[in-house]
């Protein structure tokens, strides 16, 4: 018999759809991907299992694998699975948090969101080119995503930036690890790698 590819994904990024999870996809239920009947592995599972928004959480992203994975089929090298299993890690890291409850929560919409934008399963609004003051090598390329939070995936040269929205007293602001964007009456201001200048842009075609 043949394995389910997408099942195989699931069990392998810890997110082993329970029996009623399975019955009421793609149906929204307020039942954790997470096998609650079994022992769990972590405090985190434990929490995950005991609250019913991070449940409902949980079940949402199983189902964001899945479409995700149908996307990521032919992804050379394969993205996917590594990325999860990493998620996993610092997901069950909360733990340590002292607000652990936020830590989880914010820790799975931020997945969600990510998954979403990554693997283009929402609508997007671009690509938009952004043409810098002082940059060497073209433009940054911009799609921003109708995700919750809300997201954008900037592109420069062969690199690549997923930046979530971040709070700002005004326009809009994006921010990476390394790089943001902030957009704000009509121009945008681009830093693009840890330590690097403010660029003033202009959003193009």
């Amino acid at each position: 018999m043949k394995s389910d590819p997408f099942k195989a994904l699931l069990f392998v990024a810890g997110l082993v759809l329970a029996p009623a999870a399975r019955a009421s996809v793609p149906t929204p239920a307020v039942v954790p991907s997470l096998d609650c009947r079994s022992a769990t592995t972590s405090r985190v599972e434990e929490l995950v299992c005991k609250d019913e928004r991070l449940a409902s959480l949980d079940s949402k992203l199983a189902r964001v694998l899945v479409d995700a994975q149908a996307k990521a089929v032919k992804e050379r090298p394969p993205l996917l699975r590594a990325s999860q299993r990493r998620w996993i890690r610092e997901r069950n890291d909360c733990w340590k948090k002292k607000a652990q409850r936020e830590c989880v929560e914010q820790s799975y919409r931020l997945r969600i969101a990510e998954l979403q934008a990554r693997y283009r399963l929402v609508p997007g609004n671009g690509p938009i080119s952004y043409r810098c003051d002082g940059m060497r090598n073209g433009t940054v390329v911009v799609t921003f995503f109708r995700t919750e939070p809300p997201t954008l995936i900037a592109r420069r040269g062969e690199q690549t930036s997923l930046m979530f929205i971040q709070a700002s007293a005004s326009g809009s602001k994006y921010q990476s690890q390394n790089e943001s964007l902030w957009e704000h009456q009509g121009e945008a201001t681009i830093v693009w790698g840890r330590g690097s200048s403010p660029m003033r842009c202009q959003p193009g075609s």
